[in-house]
């Protein structure tokens, strides 16, 4: 049974070197796990996709929201599925300050990430958006 789960979570620190050991333990992980995804990040919140098996992204999700990484941890979305749409990376990453803000103003009321002020499926439609404009790096 393979699941994706969206949530958004605001970092405790956000400085280059956080998120990047993030992304390193992730990628360290999420393969061993069967766990794929993609981290999105800007303005000190991540919003995150994870796919994977029912048990496996149930016990990740519950590591992140006691990870002293993360405060704040809110679940946007969460659906059984038939295929993956991240199945390409380990954990995909898009730094939202290099990309072109009116991809954000399509899907909010300002041009900054705010999954808080938005709906779960609208989120992951930014997600899809940022992977179909090739926004998405880090492939593993």
């Amino acid at each position: 049974m393979l699941v994706r789960l969206l949530y958004a979570s605001r970092a405790v620190d956000s400085g280059a070197e956080a998120i990047d050991n993030i992304l390193a333990q992730s990628r360290q992980f999420n393969p061993t796990c069967g766990i794929t995804g993609i981290l999105c990040y800007g303005g000190g919140i991540f919003l995150q996709a994870i796919e994977g098996g029912r048990n496996a992204v149930s016990e990740l999700y519950g590591h992140i929201q006691r990870d002293a990484r993360h405060k704040d941890v809110v679940l946007l979305h969460y659906e059984e599925i038939s295929e993956r749409r991240f199945g390409g990376w380990t954990m995909g990453q898009v730094n939202l300050s290099r990309i072109n803000t009116s991809i954000l103003l399509k899907y909010s009321e300002k041009p900054e990430l705010d999954p808080y002020a938005v709906s779960g499926r609208v989120s992951l439609a930014l997600l899809e958006e940022l992977m179909a404009t090739a926004s998405i790096i880090g492939r593993a």
